[in-house]
């Protein structure tokens, strides 16, 4: 009869497994029953795992609070398909830089969802339409961010796992900067030479491109996009205002009849992103990004005056609300 084998000490593998540490400091994530790369000699999960799965539940409600420009942070990662701002580092970020400090620019989406870009000519695109890993979308990026000013000039950045303990957006951006989008109508802006791009990335750019929905900017309101669709174009405007107190003042303008931004036009419901509030309006297809400026402006002061009011809802007025929350749609 055969003997069986000698049972393996549970200490035996993991005692000899070599450190696989990248040189920033960076676990690899394994298996969770498989040995931590960092050479402990426990399970992943009851090492580094534990810890990337602590940061996983702890989600940031608003990964953007801070930031100059929030609520365009959370319109650019939600609502607009193309654009670009350019970003300042604080001294600090800087410093961690391979060669002359580059400039930063960042891009809603960068091609084959790269979450950051290193160009030839030493310059980032840091990408914010990205998976988040870590809970807090903030931590993600600057993470991509801090990885790309250590990558040589003409590579993307791969996709990696956050640390837990790693700096976050709030930590690398200059806060005294100023944060001015530019939508774009294509993706162009991926290449320094959007007529000489081949392969994976001239497919990706041409998908892209196919697939981006019409959208400007309305200059009269901070924080405003028009979009325009087959069948009506939308208002989608985000609003800095606690919640609770947001509602209650369009539920005000919504009973007396003073929600709309003209004639064929309706606030149909909101969007929930990153802690903020999306208030949105149905246009009519004929209705341009110009013809919101007046309107918008118009409302922003109704609006103003109604924040201002504490006084309790009317039965009127909380049955506008009641149907304006029944219309909310939590994007994240």
């Amino acid at each position: 009869m055969a003997k069986k084998a000698a049972k393996k000490s549970p200490t035996s593998a993991s005692s000899t497994a070599t450190p696989t540490v990248a040189a920033d400091g960076t676990v690899p994530v394994v298996g969770a029953r498989e040995d931590c790369p960092c050479g402990s000699g426990r399970r992943y999960k009851a090492c580094h795992g534990r810890q990337a799965a602590h940061a996983v539940q702890e989600l940031v409600h608003r990964p953007f609070e801070g930031l100059p420009g929030e609520a365009d942070w959370v319109a650019l990662r939600e609502l607009v398909p193309a654009a670009t701002v350019p970003l300042t580092l604080t001294p600090q970020a800087a410093a961690q830089a391979v060669g002359e400090v580059p400039a930063v620019t960042l891009a809603t989406v960068l091609p084959l969802a790269w979450p950051a870009l290193r160009r030839a000519d030493g310059s980032i695109l840091l990408g914010l339409q990205t998976q988040s890993s870590s809970g807090d979308l903030s931590r993600d990026l600057a993470d991509a961010l801090v990885a790309a000013l250590a990558t040589e000039p003409g590579n993307p950045v791969p996709t990696r796992r956050a640390g837990a303990e790693g700096p976050r957006l709030q930590d690398l951006l200059d806060a005294a900067a100023p944060f001015a989008p530019e939508v774009h109508t294509g993706f162009e802006f991926w290449l320094e030479d959007a007529e000489s791009a081949t392969g994976e990335v001239a497919a990706s750019l041409e998908r892209a491109n196919a697939s981006a929905i019409p959208t400007e900017k309305v200059t009269s309101v901070p924080s405003a996009y028009w979009c325009g669709t087959p069948d009506k174009n939308h208002l989608r405007w985000v609003m800095p205002v606690p919640e609770e107190q947001l509602l209650d003042a369009l539920a005000r303008l919504s009973a007396a009849g003073e929600a709309s931004l003209g004639e064929g036009t309706k606030l149909v419901g909101s969007f929930r992103a990153h802690g903020l509030t999306v208030p949105v309006w149905d246009l009519p297809v004929a209705m341009t990004a110009a013809d919101c400026e007046k309107p918008a402006a118009a409302f922003a002061e109704r609006l103003a005056g109604a924040l201002a009011v504490d006084a309790p809802l009317s039965a009127e007025e909380r049955r506008a609300r009641a149907n304006l929350v029944s219309r909310q749609v939590t994007l994240n």
